[in-house]
């Protein structure tokens, strides 16, 4: 199965001015790719999920750069400011799709998903459990890993640590904790 890149080029373009902070346009790309991994091997309906993916950060653009940390890390978060991208970005996303071909059924859909995609502890589809899996995958790739250690000013000894005991219990699919594993093994030398 193939996920034509042509057709999202659209969706991408649109969402781009919403992805300049927090390196959001990196980690759309990089969960993107993972999102299309795990549709390959597990289905799903790729006209839900590749929107979502594209679009569930976008949120974030109405939040100010001040408060992004205190939203989200290994650190105590402030749920009210995670919540704000959620909601906001559900909006953004649902003024996007309209842009777009994307047929309304989906739309409604997409935007559920991405109006809950951090803050629920639940999924109630593959579609939903494809993103929420994507979206927490990019931490797990070297240049996420690299980015968060970073941001949250966290050794990447221990930040590899940490990642390596969320793996049992961050994900919905059994595949999602095999790339993560498979993943984190490519950061050999965390120490660099």
């Amino acid at each position: 199965m193939s996920y034509d890149d042509d057709k999202w080029n659209e969706l991408f373009e649109l969402a781009k001015p919403y992805l300049t902070v927090r390196h959001n346009q990196v980690h759309t790309e990089i969960c993107y790719n993972f999102a299309q991994q795990l549709l390959e091997k597990l289905g799903g309906d790729p006209e839900i999920v590749m929107p979502a993916i594209i679009l569930h950060d976008v949120g974030w653009s109405a939040v100010p750069t001040e408060q992004h940390l205190l939203a989200f890390g290994p650190r105590k978060i402030d749920e009210n400011i995670r919540r704000i991208h959620e909601v906001e970005g559900a909006k953004i996303a649902a003024r996007l799709l309209k842009q777009t071909s994307v047929k309304e059924e989906n739309r409604l859909e997409i935007c559920r998903i991405i109006e809950s995609h951090d803050s629920s502890e639940k999924a109630i589809s593959l579609e939903e459990k494809i993103v929420k899996d994507a979206d927490k995958l990019f931490r797990f790739s070297p240049e996420g890993f690299s980015i968060d250690a970073e941001r949250f000013a966290i050794e990447r000894v221990e930040y590899r640590k940490m990642l390596q005991q969320f793996i049992k219990h961050w994900f919905f699919t059994d595949l999602a904790k095999e790339i993560a594993a498979k993943e984190l093994q490519k950061i050999k030398n965390p120490q660099l």
